[in-house]
């Protein structure tokens, strides 16, 4: 905490994001922030990176460069987008509902639309795994495919045929929703509660976040002995600076347990599993929902916030998982 007061320097960030490239333009009434950087490749293709939470544009600011210059000339260019969720950061803080993560999808495709991209990939972990779901199954013709670090599979799903460490994933799983996840629920059904705390005392805030970056990252002791200080910093600073913790938790209350258990992707998609994230769904599992999985893997390290994490693999899985996507449609 003393750290974050007295060494913490908030207006490193602020450069590099005015580095990347900030906007902001207004959807459905409601503004919406985001980074944008095009990339001088002649080749390259549109790609949208929604966060989730307690995550923020924080996690991708890092990778963005190799995303948009790589430099191995063989490997895929993208114009990247990067936009803050509704009620986080610099986009605007919704004031009704409705804004849960069908809206959101619907949003990002009118946003690569007046970006001038109408067709584009997309990319998420967390909540932004859940609407680059949904943008996949909603959107075909605007989705060319997706990469996720996450895969919710449909509902009522045995354990008959999964191997051994698929088991252990759902029990992992089952687990961490029934004994860890109090947060979630405190959020989808008293957000505003909590969130008077989260926009009152910045040690609460702190504490809020840490917490998840404690738990959730592929660690022995602490987040930082893989993320530095002051990048969590960085997206925790984001949530105190915009006031944000209240407005930024009731995405749960919008959307917690609501995709549509109908739903399926039938885009190429790329999966990765990372063995310390909070949920890990089977191959087996995967394929109910995401029919065209073109690539699909188990990196031995990582967690939830794999950009942060492990941001070499992350660029690098991210560049081979859409390149299995764009020549599956050259296949075609």
């Amino acid at each position: 905490m003393n750290y974050w007061r007295t060494g913490y320097d908030w207006r490193l960030f602020e450069t590099r994001l005015n580095e990347i490239g900030q906007f902001r333009t207004t959807i459905d009434g409601l503004g919406i922030h985001f980074l944008h950087r095009r990339s001088t490749r002649a080749d390259a293709t549109p790609l949208i990176l929604t966060h989730g939470w307690p995550g923020s544009i924080a996690e991708f600011i890092d990778v963005i460069a190799e995303l948009t210059e790589p430099k191995d000339a063989g490997a895929p260019a993208f114009h990247v987008v990067v936009p803050s969720l509704p009620g986080f950061g610099y986009s605007d803080k919704p004031t009704s509902t409705g804004w849960g993560t069908e809206k959101i999808a619907a949003a990002w495709v009118k946003l690569m639309e007046r970006l001038g991209y109408r067709r584009f990939l997309a990319h998420g972990g967390d909540w932004g795994g859940v609407i680059t779901t949904i943008l996949a199954g909603r959107f075909p013709t605007h989705v060319l495919g997706i990469h996720s670090a996450l895969a919710q599979a449909p509902p009522g799903l045995t354990t008959d045929g999964l191997t051994p460490i698929e088991r252990r994933w759902t029990e992992e799983t089952r687990d961490f929703w029934r004994l860890r996840a109090a947060y979630a629920k405190q959020q989808a059904t008293r957000p505003q509660t909590i969130g008077y705390s989260l926009v009152d005392s910045p040690v609460g805030l702190l504490a809020w976040i840490l917490d998840k970056f404690a738990e959730w990252t592929d660690t022995d002791d602490s987040p930082f002995e893989l993320i530095s200080r002051d990048r969590i910093l960085d997206d925790v600073t984001l949530y105190w600076l915009t006031r944000s913790g209240a407005s930024a938790a009731r995405i749960y209350y919008e959307s917690h347990d609501s995709l549509d258990p109908d739903l399926r992707v039938d885009v190429p998609s790329a999966i990765t599993m990372y063995p310390r994230d909070i949920e890990k769904c089977p191959l087996p599992w995967a394929r109910e929902r995401y029919r065209q999985i073109v690539r699909w893997t188990t990196p031995e390290t990582g967690g939830h916030f794999p950009s942060l994490e492990v941001p070499e693999f992350f660029v690098k899985d991210l560049q081979e998982g859409f390149a299995a996507v764009l020549d599956s449609h050259t296949a075609e």
